[in-house]
């Protein structure tokens, strides 16, 4: 493998950028690929997306990949040189290891031009919120190369390292956040009982939350994220609340039903107390639902380039906002492996292995070829 593809990746790496917000990271990435010469560069898509076209000798389909440009909010605890400098964010998802790959792709475009049909390397913006994947769609420079097929890949701590990771219809769960704000009437400390707080109506949500999966038949999740309530000032009865939950299903059906109900059921619990009562939701991700001929296109490309590959049988708990694109699209996500003993995504001491980008080219490379046969 080339080493300036690992040195991209450090080089990005070292420099992460939240999402909606990765202008340093999409120009970065620009002048690498642009030295691979596509045939077009679209920038400012969905944000600050940037996609690059490599045509074929003759007419075809198109072929879309797509890789994210974001980091997280996660204080980096690696000791390495290219540790991330922008404090309290990190590329620990791996998205400067997607990045790499992907430009390993352009440079495999532009050394092997393709017989027919073209290729569209998506470097999208704004994954880890959700906006992004929607935004390209929206946004109108999209309608000039919407594709026939479009593939992703994410990186998996858990399995064997180089292993392609598949499955039919859901691959990723639809997940949301519930964002709750009660409101009552503060007093002073030494006369709680002239004021309306929502302690206990936090204490009975908590416990609602905790337990609100038991009782449905799917597999589903809600996780607390947050809680804040009061000043830290002692004399004051707090009168305000904001709570913050995750909601996960393996469906789209399934995360509204449950949503719908937990809303119901905080709402009630509001009521009780005298509290008023707003929900909001937010950085909301379908499942993400792949096209299982799609999913055999990479099936055999894991065959012919002789990588491992396994079929899982759940669809992976984390959201991922590229099930807005299959919603239109026919395409899959997969995963490759990062080894079985590999720190998890979002861990502070996770790190992309570099020896997946070499092993991600070749899978892409495959994928390419079939998709257009």
């Amino acid at each position: 493998m080339d080493g300036y593809l690992i040195e991209f990746r450090k080089e990005l790496h070292k420099h992460p950028e939240l999402s909606g917000i990765e202008i340093e990271t999409a120009q970065n990435v620009k002048d690498f690929v642009s030295a691979f010469n596509p045939d077009k560069i679209i920038v400012n898509i969905g944000g600050h997306g940037i996609a690059f076209i490599f045509e074929g000798l003759s007419k075809g389909k198109t072929i879309m990949l797509r890789c994210e440009l974001d980091g997280i909010q996660v204080d980096e605890q690696n000791e390495v040189s290219y540790k991330s400098v922008n404090k309290g964010i990190s590329h620990s998802c791996g998205h400067d290891g997607h990045m790499a790959i992907m430009s390993g792709v352009a440079q495999y475009l532009s050394e092997n031009k393709i017989a027919k049909g073209r290729v569209v390397l998506l470097f999208q913006a704004a994954e880890e919120n959700g906006a992004g994947a929607k935004a390209v769609i929206d946004d109108p420079k999209f309608k000039e190369i919407e594709p026939d097929y479009i593939f992703a890949l994410h990186n998996l701590p858990g399995f064997e390292k180089h292993k392609i990771i598949l499955k039919e219809n859901e691959f990723a769960s639809a997940s949301k956040g519930m964002k709750v704000k009660l409101k009552g009437k503060s007093s002073h400390a030494s006369e709680p009982e002239n004021g309306i707080s929502p302690d206990y109506a936090l204490a009975l949500i908590i416990l609602e939350l905790e337990q609100f999966c038991d009782d449905f038949d799917f597999f589903c999740m809600v996780t607390i994220i947050y809680a804040h309530m009061g000043e830290k000032k002692f004399g004051i009865n707090p009168s305000e609340l904001e709570l913050g939950a995750t909601f996960r299903a393996f469906n789209d059906k399934n995360l509204d039903e449950l949503s719908f109900l937990a809303a119901e059921s905080i709402k009630e619990i509001a009521k009780a107390e005298s509290l008023s009562c707003e929900i909001s939701w937010h950085e909301e991700f379908p499942a993400t639902v792949n096209n299982n001929h799609c999913v055999e296109i990479i099936e055999n490309s894991a065959k012919e380039t002789g990588l491992n590959f396994e079929y899982i049988e759940e669809p992976l708990k984390f959201g991922e906002d590229f099930g807005y694109f299959l919603q239109k699209y026919n395409g899959s996500l997969f995963g490759l492996g990062s080894g079985t003993k590999h720190p998890r995504l979002h861990y502070n001491n996770y790190d992309f292995p570099d020896e997946l980008i070499e092993t991600g080219i070749q899978i892409f490379k495959l994928i390419i070829k079939n998709a257009n046969s």
